[in-house]
């Protein structure tokens, strides 16, 4: 296996390959991203241990909808079995991606502290009640709090990190451990490309916001918005998720039997 360095160019090229494959199956994909956040909201009842349980399943969640994306990109439609994937593999793929996801939560949970030490004693922002605009002034301030930005600082490595980790672990039988040096590594590698991967990701959504204001302006009313924004927030997070597999098919390449190089997609054994 070794790292495939791309040119900064390629990051928008993975943003308009996850648009268009998610048109492919817009209803699957979505549907499927829609799955896993009902999950993680009944989880997330039970306290701290199913936030926890919740926050370990994102990498088997993000093998998922990488094996739904792949399918949908061959032509194939996406089927709702996919979202299991990380626990299809035998004992030991799952075991792995089990250890994975428990690195996962660590990891982020440790971001959580060290953001907390920040923070101090500033209070937490008080709850918006239920029909209450979510106005650019509160946006501002829950952005601004002490300890956000000291939070996503923390948080960068482990998003790199794990950025790859899941595809590595389950598809090419990398171990946790080292999963997480390589994910990190071709992250920094191809830091170029993923720059303009998230900005280009960014304009998406300034974009989308500015036209949902637009429209908001237009047909007025709070209630026709909340009806409008939900599922056009669902098709934007699926379509971001749908790109996430074609930053790992294009960041390594493996030595396959015959020695010859091959492609990540060409490489897995499933």
């Amino acid at each position: 296996m070794r790292v495939q360095i791309n040119k900064a160019g390629t990051g928008w090229q993975w943003v308009k390959l996850g648009m268009r494959t998610f048109l492919r199956q817009p209803l699957a994909m979505s549907g499927l991203f829609f799955m896993f956040m009902a999950l993680v909201s009944v989880l997330s009842i039970v306290p701290v241990l199913g936030t926890a349980v919740a926050v370990a399943l994102v990498p088997a969640a993000t093998l998922g909808l990488m094996a739904a994306t792949r399918e949908a990109e061959q032509g194939r439609f996406p089927m709702p079995s996919l979202l299991l994937t990380a626990f299809r593999g035998g004992s030991a793929r799952t075991r792995n991606m089990l250890v994975l996801g428990a690195l996962y939560a660590a990891g982020l949970f440790l971001v959580m502290g060290i953001a907390a030490l920040f923070a101090g004693d500033v209070p937490a922002a008080a709850p918006i009640a239920d029909g209450t605009e979510v106005t650019p002034e509160a946006m501002s301030a829950a952005i601004g709090r002490p300890g956000m930005g000291v939070a996503l600082l923390a948080y960068l490595p482990v998003l790199m990190a794990f950025w790859h980790a899941p595809a590595l672990v389950f598809w090419h039988g990398v171990s946790p451990v080292k999963s997480l040096f390589f994910s990190l590594v071709a992250c920094w590698n191809n830091k170029g490309a993923l720059l303009l991967f998230t900005l280009g990701w960014a304009g998406v959504f300034i974009i989308t916001g500015l036209l949902l204001g637009l429209l908001g302006s237009i047909v007025g009313g709070p209630q026709v918005m909340q009806i409008v924004v939900y599922p056009i927030v669902l098709f934007m997070a699926s379509m971001f998720h749908t790109s996430l597999w074609f930053t790992f098919r294009d960041s390594f390449r493996f030595e396959g039997a015959d020695g010859a190089d091959q492609p990540a997609s060409a490489a897995d054994p499933f």
